[in-house]
């Protein structure tokens, strides 16, 4: 019989999402990332919003700060590959790169990289061009925030409910 370790709770109760229903949301998210998806940019990331709002609204009360914090580092490497994908052509990525505030040298290098696309995605000059709080900027809602949102309105109701 497998065991599944727990830390203590210290009194509290606590529950936790599936390890199934972890994977079936990460494998929603990399469909709606796949790089060969068509379609503006401005949607992929509404239907992504779509997704993880519907998600963490009903798994808002488990205890998954880690597997969010998880889910959105590599939600927004998907995002940084698939943009990196779109910019197809060497030019067009140094021209990016170089619009976005990075200097020549390193702008160029990257440009003329041949690693693929989800090694671009992890690398330093890349984070500074698409970061976070541009991936924000263009709609992109963050799941951490979101999830402490719903947890309070959650333990708001709660007291609510339990002092009447």
């Amino acid at each position: 019989m497998l065991r599944v370790p727990h830390t203590k709770s210290y009194g509290k109760v606590g529950c936790r999402p599936t390890r199934s229903a972890k994977q079936r949301f990460r494998r929603k998210l990399k469909k709606l990332t796949s790089r060969k998806r068509a379609g503006e940019f401005k949607a992929i990331i509404a239907s992504i919003n779509r997704v993880t709002t519907g998600w963490i609204n009903y798994y808002g009360i488990a205890n998954m700060k880690k597997f969010i914090e998880e889910t959105q580092r590599w939600l927004r490497r998907r995002l940084r590959q698939l943009i990196w994908k779109r910019w197809k052509r060497m030019r067009t990525r140094y021209r990016k790169l170089r619009g976005y505030g990075i200097p020549h040298d390193e702008a160029l290098k990257l440009a003329a990289s041949r690693k693929g696309y989800w090694n671009s995605s992890k690398t330093l000059v890349l984070h500074q061009a698409i970061s976070n709080e541009r991936l924000t900027k263009w709609g992109l809602k963050s799941l951490n925030l979101h999830l402490k949102s719903s947890q309070f309105r959650f333990e708001y109701k709660l007291k609510r409910y339990l002092n009447y």
